[in-house]
């Protein structure tokens, strides 16, 4: 256990050094502060940049427009920076042959990987909570009379989908020894549930509904029982994602 915390608080000191902690937080505040600005002004920005003549109706915005941005952001730019920060998790340790006096010392390999993922998984938390907090405060500023039923259920949806693509990020890690493999890797694993939504028999276990379908979640029309099976799959391939890494990791040359 205490080679666990020790190699954590390493690899957090690292995320801290190279500033991927901070440029994390930073875009991930920015993104929350967008969100409700976003949809509060977009409608008047537009219509101030229409040629004369020319009327175009929008609706009032209202809360809900703020968490379509949030899910828009959280999924097409949130997502696609934590993959883009954590590519290179394993590739500097390869590189420059970091593990090989910590195994040779007698550091269990599996203590390396759940360290790296818990460091990831904690970069991932701070920044995409953050975003949430922000967006919520705004919201609620901006649009005080708008209701938010399901939201909890929406968010952390969205949330355990970053997880996912985390455990991925890792097996990638530890098959390919750069940064481009994983992120090879998570494309391709996205690619395959984006395929996976072409088989109707199937497609209610996709762990992409997550990630896709939570504006559905926040408005009450996909409810907790119908995410039983994607959640059940996530969890899953979390798992199974992190048992090979640790397996294939065991067998790699350092």
């Amino acid at each position: 256990m205490r080679a666990y915390v020790a190699f954590t608080k390493k690899e957090l000191t690292e995320y801290t050094r190279n500033f991927k902690l901070f440029l994390a937080i930073a875009l991930f505040a920015l993104l929350g502060i967008m969100n409700p600005l976003t949809a509060k002004f977009l409608p008047d920005l537009l219509a101030n940049f229409m040629p004369e003549g020319i009327t175009i109706l929008i609706a009032e915005p209202t809360n809900l427009d703020s968490w379509i941005q949030f899910f828009k952001n959280g999924t097409q730019t949130g997502l696609f920076i934590i993959v883009i920060l954590l590519s290179g998790m394993m590739a500097k340790e390869y590189e420059k042959g970091t593990l090989i006096n910590m195994v040779t010392k007698g550091l269990p390999r599996r203590t390396i990987l759940y360290s790296k993922f818990t460091g990831a998984l904690l970069l991932w938390t701070v920044s995409y909570w953050l975003c949430f907090l922000i967006t919520l405060g705004y919201t609620l500023y901006y649009f005080p009379d708008g209701t938010t039923e399901n939201l909890a259920l929406s968010v952390i949806s969205l949330y355990l989908f970053g997880i996912l693509l985390i455990a991925v990020l890792l097996l990638g890690a530890v098959l390919f020894k750069n940064a481009y493999g994983p992120l090879l890797l998570t494309g391709a694993f996205l690619m395959v549930l984006f395929l996976w939504n072409l088989f109707p028999e199937t497609a209610e276990w996709n762990p992409l509904v997550l990630a896709s379908r939570n504006m559905d979640m926040l408005q009450g029309t996909l409810l907790l029982e119908e995410l039983l099976k994607p959640l059940l799959m996530t969890g899953l391939v979390i798992a199974s994602s992190l048992f090979t890494a640790v397996r294939l990791f065991n067998k790699t040359a350092l």
